[in-house]
């Protein structure tokens, strides 16, 4: 199995595919960085060379930010405008979508499972 950026990447699919699962690296960027080392991109993972796996390990070096370095990056980000106090900064406090969406009856992944109504006690 190889492991590049600290992931084990999947021993089965092609490269291209397999370093997706490398968090910050989508298709586009895989592309480039197996055009940048040369590799095949329908080659499957278990048939890489080290020598592959070591040039593809280079180049998302060289490139920047993957895995633990970007996601502290993107949490840092939040953290800055929940200081700031800006709108979205806000939302994410509140747990509520960020991006302009509605929540009257959407976005129940967000704000997690309805809370139901509480019935009132009659008064005799």
């Amino acid at each position: 199995m190889a492991r590049i950026a600290g992931v084990d990447l999947p021993r089965t699919k092609r490269i291209e595919t397999g370093l997706t699962y490398i968090y910050g690296i989508g298709d586009q960027r895989a592309g480039v960085i197996l055009g940048e080392a040369g590799v095949d991109p329908n080659v499957r993972i278990k048939d890489l060379s080290e020598d592959e796996v070591r040039k593809i390990s280079q180049v998302i070096e060289e490139q920047g930010r993957v895995e633990g370095d970007l996601r502290k990056e993107v949490s840092m980000n939040i953290k800055r405008l929940m200081e700031v106090g800006s709108y979205r900064g806000m939302r994410h406090r509140r747990n509520l979508p960020v991006r302009g969406q509605r929540t009257h009856t959407n976005s129940r992944t967000r704000k997690g499972p309805r809370k139901g109504a509480v019935a009132k006690k009659k008064t005799s």
